[in-house]
């Protein structure tokens, strides 16, 4: 079996069993991914004559951040990161979902979720994409691993989805910051709590590397799905904003939703506990 048929196999799957959609039916991908420090790579690159382990050169190169953070951040650039969690949340013309996905679940491995992510946008090449920060952190991480692997994203290169301004890629906080002109502080979850949805419970970010260092890998992988249905939701009230679905339209397509979202209960256990936070009175 070629390597290109291995992959193919391995989509089915996308670590739910869940059938890939009709590429036809796929009118828009939301995705988040989760990512920690590659200790390997920055004790490479930042203390090549040192002779760091991965896990020492992550610890110093996280206090050399927070010493230069004005907020006091030690979070690392995308470009010192590798994905450990990668979700798709696959939607229909109509704004439905009709496909959740944690790639390569339970198995975890980076290399397979890369290679499974840009397949998947090959694809399904006719699918806008959804985020929230994408443009900024989760696509550069996933070019810069593929870039790593040699993987081909021919259909995303000759689009114009990294067009900032032209791009069917909808990136969530370019369209609410007015492009970047201002900072949108509170993020994805500030938009989502305005919403009457859960946001971050308990996890945040920064929590995700000592939790990967622990082996809490499926917890990381409840973390990127919520945070992607989370996307989806905020991406259905920005196109009431934008003037592409009424309020009357988006209420019944919350509904409906969130029926489907119960359905996948049994395969994400994690979506009991969001479904049980939202608090439907704040969603108008």
């Amino acid at each position: 079996m070629d390597h290109s048929t291995q992959i193919a196999n391995d989509i089915k799957k996308e670590g739910t069993q869940q059938a890939a959609s009709p590429k036809d039916a796929v009118a828009y991908i939301v995705f988040d991914t989760e990512s920690i420090p590659d200790g390997e790579l920055v004790a490479t690159v930042k203390y090549p004559s040192e002779n760091l382990s991965p896990d020492a050169a992550i610890e110093r190169a996280q206090a050399e951040a927070k010493a230069k953070s004005f907020s006091g951040s030690d979070f690392l650039p995308f470009t010192f990161q590798k994905p450990v969690a990668i979700c798709t949340l696959k939607v229909d013309k109509n704004f439905m979902p009709i496909g959740l996905n944690c790639l390569d679940t339970p198995q975890y491995r980076t290399n397979e979720m890369v290679k499974l992510f840009w397949l998947g946008i090959e694809t399904y090449k006719r699918a806008n994409l959804v985020s929230f920060n994408g443009r900024g952190f989760d696509l550069p991480l996933l070019e810069l691993a593929a870039y790593d692997q040699g993987i081909s994203a021919t259909s995303y290169f000759a689009s114009e989805k990294r067009s900032r301004y032209r791009s069917p890629y909808i990136d969530l906080q370019d369209v609410l910051s007015n492009q970047g002109s201002c900072k949108l502080e509170g993020g994805l979850n500030l938009l989502a709590r305005r919403l009457g949805l859960p946001g971050k419970m308990g996890i945040t970010g920064h929590d995700v590397y000592p939790m990967h260092k622990a082996g809490k890998f499926q917890e990381i992988n409840d973390y990127c799905a919520c945070d992607t249905i989370d996307t989806y939701f905020v991406f259905l009230r920005t196109k009431v904003l934008m003037g592409h679905v009424t309020l009357e339209q988006e209420k019944k397509i919350f509904e409906d939703a969130i029926d489907w979202f119960k359905t996948k209960a049994e395969d994400f256990p994690a979506l009991g506990k969001y479904l049980a936070n939202i608090q439907r009175g704040k969603t108008v």
